[in-house]
């Protein structure tokens, strides 16, 4: 039996250790499905919405790990583009249309969200709460980047960050506390299995 070492491994290859190109993709694409799933609990407030895919992305990167957690949210993205209906939020365009409108950013920083948060529990910060919340503000902060250096194009500066920042902080802030919450215990879970 493979040993999993469980200091660097991801979460993903501790719960469901194995390889090969199968279990990569269908890894990649759950995720992506997740990723959709919650971008279903969604409403909108103005330009962008507030939406759980978010939660997705961090939860990929934290997850999976940063190559699988950015593949995820890229394969996302190119679902998203063919127009698959209930694939991105509710009430906006869909397909390539999401994909170049004031959103866009966003969208794109979910798949440097994941890496940068995927490389850091890669790195060590997966199992201790001192270190998780870090990268996952982190992670965050790339998120907004992303979003406002795109919806500047959109929205005059003096209005940006009343648009696309203020109205999601404490939002985001649940989504991480959850995320943060949760890889730990997932942690503890498996390290409590292997010790049986």
């Amino acid at each position: 039996m493979n040993r999993i070492n469980t200091r660097t491994a991801t979460l993903i290859d501790a719960v469901i250790p194995g390889s090969g190109i199968l279990r990569e993709v269908a890894l990649i694409v759950s995720f992506a499905c997740i990723t959709a799933l919650f971008a279903q609990v969604s409403f909108w407030i103005g330009i962008v919405p507030i939406t759980g895919q978010t939660f997705g992305a961090i939860v990929a990167g934290a997850v999976l790990g940063s190559r699988r957690g950015a593949l995820s949210q890229l394969s996302y993205l190119l679902i998203g583009a063919t127009g698959l209906p209930f694939w991105f939020a509710l009430g906006g365009p869909v397909g390539i249309a999401r994909l170049i409108g004031p959103t866009a950013g966003y969208l794109y920083g979910f798949i440097a969200e994941a890496f940068v948060i995927g490389w850091l529990m890669e790195n060590g910060w997966s199992k201790i709460l001192y270190k998780i919340i870090p990268a996952m503000l982190l992670g965050e902060v790339v998120l907004y980047a992303c979003g406002l250096a795109w919806l500047a194009t959109f929205v005059p500066a003096n209005k940006l960050l009343q648009s696309g920042l203020y109205p999601f902080i404490a939002g985001d802030l649940i989504k991480m506390a959850l995320a943060t919450a949760a890889l730990p215990a997932g942690w503890a879970i498996v390290d409590r299995i292997k010790q049986q």
